[in-house]
């Protein structure tokens, strides 16, 4: 059986494992947004940055892309995940129903925040976040590389988010 991975921020462009299959997904029941203080990969605990995170809310949906797991990586990639997404317990690990595009439903491997964990920073104003972002680094880079990155990849792959869209222009204000 196939392993799906369900990426829709940094996994986009830097999945880190073999990827067999890619395709465009949506994931019901959740929204993608900058609604998890960083501390580690893109900002400190003293200066914490802002990662994506999906956000519980059976009102929304996330578009993103559904990652296939090379057959016979599995056991791999899902330790490699784990050492990447589970760094605190802000993120927990779910299997989830995602729809393809090309109308298959799988069930996907995907990290939803924790609403009750420190981290979480759910319903935080676009411009606080992109003062945030504009200015946090962590042991990954900065932060706007991390939006610029994942911006950009949606846009490339046909996919829109007005938040990214609107975050990405005002972070380069502010840092330019």
């Amino acid at each position: 059986m196939t392993m799906w991975v369900f990426g829709y921020g940094s996994l986009l462009w830097n999945p880190g494992f073999d990827v067999a299959e890619q395709v465009i997904a949506t994931l019901p029941g959740y929204a993608r947004s900058f609604c998890m203080w960083s501390i580690h990969h893109r900002g400190t605990e003293d200066d914490p940055g802002l990662v994506l995170a999906l956000d519980e809310d059976p009102s929304h949906f996330c578009e993103g892309v559904a990652l296939a797991v090379k057959p016979g990586m599995e056991d791999t990639t899902l330790a490699y995940l784990r050492e990447r997404e589970l760094i605190s317990s802000a993120y927990q690990e779910r299997r989830l129903d995602i729809d393809l595009a090309d109308g298959r439903r799988v069930q996907a491997l995907a990290y939803v925040i924790n609403p009750d964990h420190s981290q979480y920073c759910g319903g935080m104003a676009l411009e606080k976040q992109a003062n945030v972002i504009a200015h946090a680094v962590g042991g990954m880079g900065p932060n706007t590389e991390y939006l610029y990155n994942t911006a950009q990849h949606l846009t490339q792959i046909g996919l829109h988010d007005p938040d990214l869209d609107w975050l990405s222009h005002r972070v380069r204000q502010l840092t330019t």
